[in-house]
């Protein structure tokens, strides 16, 4: 009853675990490809269709936006326009009056008494400050002379009058002076206008100085956005901002724009434009010039209130859309477990024999093909698991043979320590290494003397152990890093990576004195040999192993000629002339 739940599962979690049958392994199983080309049939049409839907959603609305707040920001700019040359004219105005030209001629050419002078000053001061009640727009108005000194203001102090550059010259030709828009402390966004003021014969008396304030633009552009969900704010081509709806927001229209989103802006790019705001909004906004100014409006609308009904939209579509996939996909899976249970059992043995389970016997559970296949497959397996048991015991007597023949071409048996050709390519490899890694490493050839003597005086039994204890002594003495072989007779070689000269001929005197004091003869015998050792150094005594070994030979040999039972480093004796070969040395 179980397995039948199950759908014949009748492996148990430790078979399940192992690797899967490849030929039925997820994207090749018949279920898989009946749920994926049903996925895919329902997939194409849904997906393309909310596709299109979507983008011609999103396109009207974009056009709808863009129709917005064009016309908010064309509505804005022509507000923006009429109100600046209304302040022109206003300036225009005042600086026409009889009473300044008449009080400006009065102090500056007529030489009047001292109380005369201190009556026109107070006469300008009292007509700029009535003038300056009435407008709002004006921080303050004064009056500057031709050496750029305030003649009389309208505030009872007030911050220097930040001039525009060559403003005299233009007063001097009769022309309105306008300077570019500015960050005042304390006062936010300031303009100075100045008209020139002439007396008769046409002379310069000074100019009159308003400072423009944008606080009342900011209220009219508050007017057009009543009830909406949309920002004006006035900007210059420097993206310094001016005024703004709402125009309680002052701490913003202290920032400036981005210069690359203002390029955009007056580059005359149409359409709808995403950027983020002063304030670090996600917005989209168009922006309309004002005429005769370097300046603009950008009507703004955040950008998730603006695509709202567009993100609904397209929620719900994907949301159908995965509602008919989940179900196109249930029925597919149904289809394909139905079809593809016949074949799960013997899939699944499969699977175990593959990962090299041979205990597999899959009961045979309908008289079809399948079933036939089954009991196919089961004497397969039984033959194969026949085939493995005397397979193993081969393999591992061959393997023990490998081992002991492996061992046997590298290892000298009577010291136990590695022979010549293995030497060779060790040699071979530490060179190639320490000059990858820059680093020393010392040879060491050790030789023990008059051994000829030593076999004929005690025999040759006697010899070889003495040879087989100076392989032991070698193999307890060095480094687990360091390597030692058996180069041929009574000759040993070793390696000692990292290893300086100084450091390789301490190592060889301290090896030179415990085989000098080592009893080397069996059943207790005394007897005790010495050796006598050449060192040599990578790189310094070469940098090839056919280098090292002959520089330690000669260095060996040295020794040798010297008296025997001593470390000699390389290049010790290249002065002292040397009448015999090392080999008559070796002999004598």
């Amino acid at each position: 009853m179980f397995d039948i739940l199950l759908g014949d599962a009748y492996l148990t979690t430790e078979d399940q675990n192992k690797p899967h049958f490849p030929h039925t392994a997820h994207w090749n199983s018949i279920k898989t490809k009946i749920i994926v080309f049903a996925v895919i049939a329902t997939v194409i049409p849904s997906v393309s269709m909310w596709w299109v839907s979507y983008v011609q959603n999103r396109k009207f609305l974009s056009e709808k936006i863009t129709q917005e707040l064009m016309d908010l920001s064309a509505q804005a700019a022509r507000e923006v326009d009429l109100w600046f040359k209304e302040r022109l004219y206003d300036v225009r105005v005042f600086s026409s009056s009889y009473l300044l030209s008449e009080n400006l001629e009065k102090i500056f050419f007529t030489n009047p008494r001292q109380t005369e002078t201190a009556v026109a000053l107070r006469r300008l001061k009292d007509y700029l400050g009535s003038v300056r009640e009435k407008f709002i727009p004006y921080d303050e108005l004064a009056l500057i002379d031709v050496q750029g000194n305030t003649v009389a203001s309208s505030a009872a102090s007030s911050n220097p009058v930040n001039m525009p550059e060559k403003w005299l010259e233009t007063a001097q030709a009769g022309k309105r002076i306008l300077g570019e828009p500015y960050r005042e402390e304390g006062n936010g966004a300031v303009m100075v206008i100045g008209e020139p003021i002439q007396g008769g014969q046409g002379r310069l008396l000074g100019v009159l100085v308003a400072k423009l304030n944008f606080h009342t633009i900011g209220s009219s552009l508050e007017s057009y956005v009543q009830d909406q969900e949309v920002e004006l704010q006035l900007v210059t081509r420097g993206g310094l901002l001016l005024a703004g709806s709402p125009a309680a927001r002052l701490e913003a229209m202290k920032r400036v724009l981005p210069k690359p989103i203002v390029e955009k802006f007056f580059s005359g790019e149409t359409g709808p434009l995403g950027f983020n705001d002063s304030e670090g909004r996600k917005v989209v906004g168009t922006l309309k010039k004002v005429p005769e100014l370097n300046w603009g409006v950008v009507a703004k609308k955040d950008r998730e209130k603006a695509y709202a009904q567009i993100v609904r939209l397209r929620n719900l579509t994907l949301l159908l859309v995965a509602a008919v996939l989940v179900g196109i996909g249930l029925c597919a899976y149904l289809l394909g477990v139905a079809m593809v249970r016949p074949l799960g059992l013997l899939t699944r043995g499969a699977a175990r024999v593959s990962a090299g389970d041979l205990e597999v016997d899959v009961p045979v559970r309908t008289r079809t093909e399948i079933g036939y296949l089954t009991e196919v497959f089961n004497h397969m397996v039984a033959k194969l698991r026949e085939g493995r048991q005397e397979l193993a015991a081969a393999n591992e007597a061959l393997l023990g043979k490998n081992k002991q023949l492996e061992h046997l071409s590298i290892t000298d048996s009577l010291t136990g320590l590695f022979n010549r050709s293995h030497l060779m390519d060790t040699l071979a490899g530490e060179v190639a290494r320490s000059r990858r890694h820059n680093r020393p490493f010392t040879l060491l050839i050790m030789d023990i003397d008059r051994f000829k003597r030593f076999n004929d005086t005690h025999g040759h039994l006697a010899g070889d152990e003495a040879l087989r204890r100076t392989g032991f002594l070698l193999r307890d003495t060095i480094r687990n890093c360091d390597y030692a072989a058996r180069y041929g007779g009574e000759e040993f070689v070793l390696i000692l990576p990292e290893t300086g000269p100084e450091q390789g001929v301490e190592t060889a005197e301290r090896i030179r004195k415990q085989v000098a004091e080592q009893e080397m003869g069996s059943d207790g015998e005394p007897l005790r040999v010495t050796v006598s050792v050449g060192v040599a150094s990578f790189p310094r005594d070469g940098e090839d192993p056919r280098s090292l070994m002959k520089r330690a030979d000669a260095a060996l040999y040295e020794a040798k000629r010297r008296g025997r039972n001593r470390v000699v480093l390389s290049g010790e004796g290249r002065k002292r002339k040397q009448q015999e070969t090392p080999r008559q040395v070796q002999s004598a």
